[in-house]
Order: structure tokens, then C-alpha cells, then sequence
């Protein structure tokens, strides 16, 4: 799963953890029946942005149907989202993927780096957007525009260089998820609010595409990569204000919007959204330098992989794609990617942490009993 937009169980309450579930699953499930149980690893979190705003438009008249039961939440049923919600977002997740995948195979690294692999990847890529394409044509979306804007994303980097504004590097980014947010309107309903979600869709693609620089600035200087924030002379503090600008206009363009039910979007689009920018940039009240925490958070990381791995004796190297995708398989049947405290990686084998290792603040599973009653 990938995204800005993940689950914070400490900041979700416990009556919208069914609903998030339902939309996450809704778009699981959407990728499952139109592009292949393998499509599934494609889910983005922020792609259930777009099922939350078809929703907030339909309210009580939202399509949704009861789901059987999954190993990933603990074996129980779940009434999920269904309709042209979670079509949009599968159709949003699979043009991501297929756009990461061919900057892969473009530059020859990542999955792509591995011997043999990268005319899989480039086949990947193809077979994902074909069926984006195809997806996208079932809900009404023309889906070329969008796959031209997001090609054009390496034109942009290409011409950058100091001094260029960021927002011509962001452009491509904004203006395609400008173009889904505001479908979603056309899905929901309510043509009325295409215009206010084409702005929040380019807000957000904007903070999307700045958090990611920011995040990875530190891992691009060590290998040499690419960054928009270097590139344009920018850095990461010089970002920040950039960044609380996209947020204030998230937050502007979805107040204009006209919805039935505000719930959703305030959780995804407004807390989980804040609490990314806090987590990237640190909260307006910190008193210690950016720098000096994302440093912090590097040697915890560190520390971690040697405990984990008795100081260094024992670091196994990354799996290729099929073993890693085996071991996910596993993983995620037998409930350690939820419940585990901590399990190995399936690609990278580093140590990871189970998103309800704690037991009580999760999911409703069997399976990770925490003693509290």
C-alpha cells in the first residue's frame, strides 16, 4: 500500500474505522474484479480520496454490499463501497503504479535494476495502464489526458533547474489529479462541485508530490538521485511554506464544495493530511530543526534493523520480486503484516512493525488479543 493518506488508528475514531475499512476495501476488492488479484498491490491510500468525495456527495444513496470474509481483517465481513467511487480510485491506483513502474524501467533502477526484470516491468506497466484505460472508459473518464499529463511529469524535470518554480515541476502532478478529483463530482452527482474539486484536486496533488520530495531528499543526495527540491535550489525548509499553502488550499476548495456528509473527507483530507505534513515537516510548535529530526528518525530506523538483526551478524539481502511477492502472499494470509509485533519485510526483509501489533486500537480481528478486558 502506498500514499500519504495512511491509517492513523490514534487519530481515527472508533465509529469511522468501519467506514475507512469499507472504502479501502471497496477499492481492493475493485482491483480484484476489473484488473486481477496481482492488481491488488497497487492500492493507494490516496486514491480512497476519491470514493470518500463520490460518497460525501450521495450520502444515505451511496452504492455499498456486505463482502465476505478476508484474511487481512482477521476473517470478518465488511460492508464496503461499491459503484463509480471505487472505480475512480482503482482507475487512479493503477495509473499510478503504471507510471511508477515505467520510470523504473526508464531509468533502470528499483524493480527494474534486477536482472530480466525490467522487460516485466515494462510489460507491467503497459498491462496496468491498458486496464486503467479500460476502467476509466466504464465510469465515463477519458483517461488519455491523464496518462499525457503524467508522461510529461519527466519533461518538466528535465527543464528544471535552479531557480525554476516548483509549481512548474508540480504542474503535471496537479493538473492530473485535478482532472480525477473532479470527476468524482460527475460521479457523485453534482457537476456543480466539479470546479471546487478540480482545485482541491490540484491542492492535493501539489502537497502529494511536495511531501514525497521532502520525505526522500536525504535518501536522493546519498544516491545521487534526482530531486525537485534540490534540483530547483528549493530545500526542504523552503518547502514547508509551500506545502502549508497546498493544505489551506485543500482545505478552501473543499469548504466551496457543496456535500451531503462531510465525515469522511475531513478525516482523510483534513486530519490524515495535516498529520502527514506534521510527520514530514514537523508540527508548527516544534522547536528542533526539520533537519535534525528527520536525522533522529534515520538512526531510530537504524537501530532498529540492528536489534533486529543482532548487530549486523545476521542482514540477509533483499528478495527479488516473485520470493518477495510469495512471502507477501504469506504474510498477509497468516494476519502477521496486522498482528505480528514485528515481521520481516517481504522485499526489503527489514524489520517492520504490524499495523495492530498493539491490539486494541485497530481492527476487530481475533487474532491479536491484548488482555484489556
Amino acid at each position: 500500500m502506498f500514499g500519504m493518506l495512511a491509517p492513523c488508528p490514534s487519530r481515527t475514531p472508533d465509529d469511522l474505522k468501519p467506514r475507512w475499512m469499507g472504502h479501502f476495501c471497496g477499492l481492493c476488492l475493485e482491483l480484484r474484479d476489473d484488473a486481477g488479484h496481482l492488481a491488488r498491490l497497487t492500492t493507494n491510500y490516496d486514491a480512497l480520496a476519491l470514493s470518500v468525495l463520490v460518497e460525501a456527495q450521495l450520502g444515505d444513496d451511496a452504492d455499498s454490499r456486505n463482502a465476505g470474509p478476508c484474511a487481512l481483517r482477521g476473517m470478518r465481513r465488511q460492508t464496503v463501497a461499491t459503484g463509480g467511487g471505487p472505480r475512480l480510485a482503482a482507475t487512479a491506483s493503477l495509473l499510478l503504479a503504471s507510471a511508477k513502474l515505467r520510470d523504473h524501467v526508464e531509468d533502470g533502477d528499483g524493480i527494474a535494476a534486477r536482472p530480466g526484470a525490467r522487460g516485466l516491468a515494462g510489460m507491467t506497466a503497459d498491462r496496468l495502464r491498458a486496464k486503467a484505460i479500460g476502467l476509466g472508459e466504464s465510469i465515463a473518464l477519458d483517461v488519455e489526458p491523464l496518462v499525457a499529463a503524467i508522461a510529461g511529469q519527466r519533461g518538466a524535470e528535465a527543464a528544471c533547474g535552479p531557480g525554476t518554480a516548483l509549481a512548474e515541476v508540480t504542474a503535471p502532478t496537479e493538473t492530473a489529479t485535478a482532472e480525477l478529483f473532479a470527476h468524482a463530482a460527475v460521479l457523485g452527482g453534482r457537476p456543480e462541485n466539479a470546479g471546487a474539486f478540480r482545485r482541491a484536486g490540484a491542492a492535493f496533488g501539489r502537497l502529494a508530490h511536495l511531501l514525497d520530495a521532502a520525505e526522500d531528499f536525504d535518501d536522493d543526495a546519498a544516491r545521487g538521485a534526482w530531486n525537485p527540491l534540490a534540483a530547483t535550489g528549493t530545500g526542504v525548509e523552503g518547502a514547508r511554506p509551500l506545502v502549508r499553502g497546498a493544505l489551506a488550499d485543500l482545505r478552501a476548495a473543499l469548504e466551496a464544495a457543496s456535500l451531503v456528509d462531510r465525515t469522511m473527507t475531513g478525516l482523510l483530507l483534513d486530519r490524515y493530511a495535516h498529520h502527514a505534513v506534521s510527520r514530514t515537516f514537523g508540527s508548527t510548535c516544534a522547536t528542533y530543526p526539520a533537519a535534525e529530526r528527520r536525522e533522529h528518525r534515520r538512526y531510530r530506523e537504524r537501530r532498529r534493523d540492528r536489534d533486529y538483526y543482532d548487530h549486523d551478524r545476521y542482514r540477509p539481502e533483499g528478495r527479488n520480486f516473485f520470493a518477495g511477492l510469495c512471502a507477501f502472499t504469506f504474510l498477509c494470509c497468516t494476519c502477521q503484516m496486522c498482528c505480528r509485533e514485528h515481521y520481516e519485510g517481504p522485499w526489503s526483509r527489514k524489520r517492520r512493525e504490524g499495523c495492530c501489533r498493539d491490539g486494541c486500537d485497530c481492527c476487530d480481528c481475533d487474532c491479536c488479543p491484548c488482555g484489556c478486558d
